[in-house]
């Protein structure tokens, strides 16, 4: 019994050395032999049509079953402006399947990239950039998105309770941070410190924030023991005067610096952490 186990092992093995090549003696794997007449695709089909699909996969369809190259056709289609990744699969005996799976933007980056789910950058029409509203505009060198990504995300949960919305977020080439509200106030923060100074601020901010009735125009946090808002003019009063604000203790450094800031703003107002902390 176990001889003819053996044996029978033997011939299907030779069996299966051989018909390949009787295959192509046959020329059963020639390039037009069982010839692929059927494209199916499965997609979101949000920014990705079929029509364009269908485009980028047919110069590489109508060979053979056992001739097409899988490789080149998923490449072909990977190249289409949304796609971010391509299955692709044969289906005896005349079908390819394709299931392409498009971008899922999460961010702007820059003025003319898209950042995916996963921390890609991918680039899309002017047009079809310009489509996307609500998306954060984040910005800053390519080799530091990530750090981006995880500050302006801290951003978000510090500034959740603050009735403040973050929309955008900016790193300089030397390091500097940049906050941009939907109300339109620029936040900066500097480059040393940037979310101790954030949090800081969050901290006093409800006592401010009935100040005035709009938003600020610009908040610097790049001070060691305060910060300094700048109102924008359609909020000050009549007299062109802006409101004052509740007196608070000053030392002479913190006179220094509103000195200083006082020339290069049109309405700022120095507030020294001390004076608002309780």
């Amino acid at each position: 019994m176990n001889g003819l186990l053996k044996l029978a092992a033997w011939l299907l093995a030779l069996v299966l050395v051989a018909l390949p090549l009787v295959g192509v003696l046959q020329g059963w794997f020639a390039t037009d032999s069982w010839p692929v007449t059927r494209l199916a695709v499965r997609a979101e089909f949000s920014h990705v049509s079929a029509e364009q699909i269908r485009a980028a996969a047919q110069p590489h369809l109508g060979q053979g079953f056992f001739a097409i190259r899988l490789g080149p056709l998923r490449d072909a289609i990977a190249q289409l402006p949304w796609v971010e990744r391509v299955e692709a699969r044969k289906r005896w005996p005349d079908t390819v399947d394709v299931v392409v799976y498009e971008q899922q933007p999460y961010a702007h980056w820059g003025s003319d990239r898209l950042i995916n789910r996963h921390g890609g950058l991918f680039t899309v029409s002017a047009a079809d950039a310009a489509a996307l509203h609500g998306l954060p505009r984040l910005a800053g060198p390519d080799e530091r998105i990530a750090e981006v990504l995880r500050f302006h995300a801290q951003c978000q949960r510090e500034f959740a309770a603050s009735g403040m919305a973050v929309n955008a977020l900016e790193l300089s080439p030397r390091g500097s941070w940049r906050i941009g509200l939907a109300a339109g106030t620029r936040i900066e923060l500097g480059r040393e410190q940037g979310a101790e100074r954030l949090r800081r601020f969050l901290d006093v901010w409800p006592r401010l924030a009935g100040l005035r009735a709009q938003a600020p125009a610009t908040i610097d946090l790049r001070y060691a023991n305060g910060f300094a808002i700048s109102w924008p003019a359609a909020s000050d009063s009549g007299s062109g005067e802006p409101a004052p604000l509740p007196p608070t203790p000053a030392d002479a450094r913190a006179r220094t610096r509103a000195a200083a800031l006082a020339a290069a703003t049109a309405t700022p107002s120095i507030h020294p952490i001390a004076g608002l902390l309780p």
